[in-house]
């Protein structure tokens, strides 16, 4: 038993899967960027991609559904050669869907990617945008230098079509924190990100997301390099809040790889916790479960599962508590 699931026994709070609310597609792990906090390890390199037959898969289960939400993630999601195709598919399906798409803003100014803020505008996709800062040394410090002015420019860019000035174009930012510390308060730091944007750019959005960085993949690996891993772990184990659990993202989320692989969260999915059959070991697929019948199936856990219990918590839609 790892240390998550003793704490979590020690307090007698099981950790179930409730009804479905997000279906994330994590559609490969190519990216235009190398992201020192990224748990993926998504790179320009890598050559995981979803395939067309994967998405019609994905597609087909779907529409028997009536999951809300659609979140496309990555790497970098519009790199794949079908994420035009995808996106299309998905808001044409009834009931209709709220799809995002989580964006690292330079994306939108990359050769050969002309149109893709339109494209996304045209089908009201709703952008949650990587953008851990408001100054140009902490951005480019974690995630490459000029990623900063991109990322202002892409901003501007979609301001321009109506992206948080529109009311149906929404625009949602996410900070992660620049080394190994827990966001400070995501109410304060909006009000901070929404006066400096605005004053120093002209730039408007709408929400801002605090995400903890998990102690997985190329973040680990920044952690073990700088001896620096046991102290961070230590930090978010001694942060432990039991009021974040009932709304963690692995609740109501069904996570899915680019293979069409099951997973109880991305991160989990990075760790290939993937779900198999009974216990059997038998790989499961999106195509192989019913979302009914997973109501109440126990969550895979691992000591990384304190990052998302620290503190205020943290999810995919920022913090909980």
């Amino acid at each position: 038993m790892n240390r998550f699931a003793e704490k979590l026994a020690e307090i007698s709070t099981p950790l179930r899967h409730t009804r479905t609310e997000v279906l994330q597609v994590n559609v490969g792990k190519l990216c235009n960027l190398t992201c020192m906090h990224c748990h993926v390890n998504a790179g320009p390199k890598r050559k995981e991609i979803m395939s067309r037959k994967t998405i019609d898969r994905i597609l087909d289960w779907l529409a028997g559904t009536e999951i809300p939400t659609i979140d496309l993630t990555g790497g970098a999601p519009e790199m794949i050669p079908d994420f035009r195709y995808f996106v299309e598919r998905l808001t044409a399906l009834s009931p209709v869907r709220r799809v995002m798409d989580r964006c690292n803003l330079t994306i939108l100014l990359e050769r050969g990617y002309e149109g893709l803020a339109d494209f996304l505008a045209g089908n009201k996709v709703e952008i949650v945008a990587s953008m851990p800062c408001y100054s140009v040394e902490n951005v480019d410090a974690q995630r490459g230098e000029g990623v900063f002015d991109s990322s202002i420019a892409a901003l501007k860019l979609l301001n321009r079509i109506g992206y948080a000035v529109a009311g149906d174009l929404k625009l949602h930012l996410v900070y992660n924190p620049i080394g190994p510390v827990l966001p400070p308060s995501q109410d304060e730091l909006q009000a901070d990100f929404k006066r400096e944007l605005a004053a120093q750019f002209g730039i408007v959005f709408n929400k801002l997301y605090t995400i903890s960085n998990l102690p997985i993949g190329r973040f680990a690996a920044y952690l073990r390099h700088n001896n620096k891993l046991d102290q961070y772990m230590e930090l978010l184990i001694n942060a432990f809040n039991p009021t974040t659990i009932d709304g963690l993202m692995c609740r109501n989320t069904i996570s899915v790889g680019w293979r069409g692989e099951v997973y109880d969260c991305d991160f989990n999915q990075q760790l290939d916790m993937q779900w198999s059959r009974n216990g059997e070991g038998t790989e499961l697929f999106l195509w192989d479960i019913d979302p009914v019948e997973i109501e109440n199936r126990q969550i895979m856990t691992g000591n990384h599962c304190f990052g998302c219990t620290a503190g205020s918590g943290s999810t995919c839609g920022g913090a909980i508590v």
